[in-house]
């Protein structure tokens, strides 16, 4: 017979949140009148305790966000990329120590058309 695999203790702790979180979540947008708020303050929960979770996955297995490919809904594909890339931009300067902020648009993209850059679109 096969025996479970007993969890990483960080793992389990994250976990117990996520699905914490996601049962408030249900809770305050589920019912017949939805408190804006309550929402707000309970998909932000959500949101912490999956980037928690990804966290312990990743410092135990060295494994991607699990949460990576899911789709937003009301995001186009070219703002998912962006965001995409400037949080994995920031996680690199994480884990490389940096202190100097991320460029938003790459590097150097100011400095190659001073005159398009900051103007309105």
């Amino acid at each position: 017979m096969v025996q479970d695999v007993p969890m990483s203790k960080k793992i389990d702790r994250a976990l117990k949140d996520l699905k914490k979180a996601l049962n408030q979540h249900a809770e305050a947008v589920g019912g017949n009148a939805v408190s804006l708020k309550k929402a707000q303050r309970a998909t932000a929960k959500v949101a912490a305790a999956a980037s928690a979770y990804a966290e312990a996955v990743h410092a135990k297995s060295g494994l991607g966000n699990p949460f990576d490919e899911m789709l937003q809904p009301g995001l186009e594909d070219s703002t998912l990329d962006s965001l995409k890339a400037e949080r994995e931009a920031i996680k690199r300067q994480r884990d490389n120590g940096d202190e100097k902020p991320a460029e938003p648009f790459g590097e150097g993209v100011a400095q190659q058309n001073p005159e398009e850059h900051g103007k309105a679109l």
